[in-house]
């Protein structure tokens, strides 16, 4: 379980934890979609196993980010019916370092 202060989204990074609404980790990040120049966050590819396929957590679902961690606002159940990601234009995606 994350602990510290909010960050912004801008800081979010491939392979952090990501919380379902009990602290319980249900996945790792795997991409942040969004614009960046704009300053608009859509949302998240998360991973939830090895082979598993990814799937997008939209930004209406993430309730807290902090340093190393994404806490979503629903439980793991919900997390395993989240649509699989299919991937976004490039000008939309941003890739984490």
């Amino acid at each position: 379980m994350a602990t510290g202060e909010p960050v912004s989204w801008f800081l979010i990074e491939k392979g952090w934890a990501v919380e379902a609404a009990d602290g319980d980790e249900v996945a790792k990040v795997e991409e942040v979609i969004g614009d960046s120049s704009a300053g608009i966050f859509n949302g998240l590819a998360i991973a939830t196993g090895l082979l598993e396929r990814m799937r997008y957590v939209p930004a209406e679902i993430v309730a807290d980010i902090r340093e190393g961690a994404v806490r979503l606002a629903v439980g793991a159940d919900e997390v395993d019916r989240l649509e699989d990601y299919e991937g976004t234009p490039p000008s939309e995606e941003i890739r984490p370092g």
